[in-house]
């Protein structure tokens, strides 16, 4: 429950419950991160598939998208394992870092580069953008998922640091923690002070 609107009888379920609301959307976003990696170890998308999708972007996206779709498709018949296995790594990470609330900002960020490199690789940019209509039938996971992932930044500027995460804890022994944890600080030079929040005054 956010200690804030406690004693506020006119306070929604949702204010009362924002802290609890905002770290399971975070969790949930990790956990889906996490199993998108373990996928990429256990589904065999190293053989063929990833260099399958890269080759059915090229042919379906515009032409003048074609040199990208051929740098990756040259790269993925050389070293698909590698490529599959490290995002798979990485997307292992972000998920678990998500879901233990560690480096969120890292994490945050990280994640939409990562999200975005997948929409627009192996996803061919989503369907508005290929010639043929009939194969317009969505945008691709990999945007939603950094939609997703800004909307949670948002989250995590307004409210600040997470009561559930290892963030938090982390930031109360060590307060430069929270240069890679929380935005509105910055990742070098000098840290600003925190902002003091006013007692509240009942009301006479």
């Amino acid at each position: 429950m956010n200690p804030d609107t406690a004693a506020d009888p006119y306070a929604s379920w949702w204010t009362h419950h924002a802290t609890a609301v905002k770290t399971f959307a975070r969790m949930l976003l990790g956990i889906a991160l996490a199993i998108d990696g373990y996928l990429k170890f256990s589904s065999g998308y190293n053989n063929g598939t990833f260099l399958a999708n890269i080759q059915s972007s090229q042919a379906s996206d515009p032409s003048w998208l074609s040199p990208w779709f051929s740098f990756w498709a040259t790269q993925a018949a050389n070293n698909s394992t590698a490529i599959v296995y490290s995002v798979g790594t990485v997307e292992l990470l972000l998920g678990l870092a998500l879901i233990f609330g560690f480096m969120r900002k890292i994490a945050y960020v990280g994640g939409i580069a990562l999200t975005l490199l997948i929409w627009a690789i192996p996803e061919g940019f989503g369907g508005p953008y290929t010639v043929s209509g009939s194969a317009a039938t969505d945008v691709g996971t990999g945007i939603i998922y950094a939609i997703a992932i800004v909307g949670l930044i948002a989250i995590s500027a307004t409210y600040g640091s997470s009561r559930y995460s290892l963030d938090y804890y982390i930031e109360r022994r060590f307060s430069s923690w929270a240069r890679v944890s929380e935005f509105g600080t910055p990742l070098w030079g000098p840290m600003r002070p925190s902002r003091s929040v006013a007692p509240k005054v009942p009301a006479k």
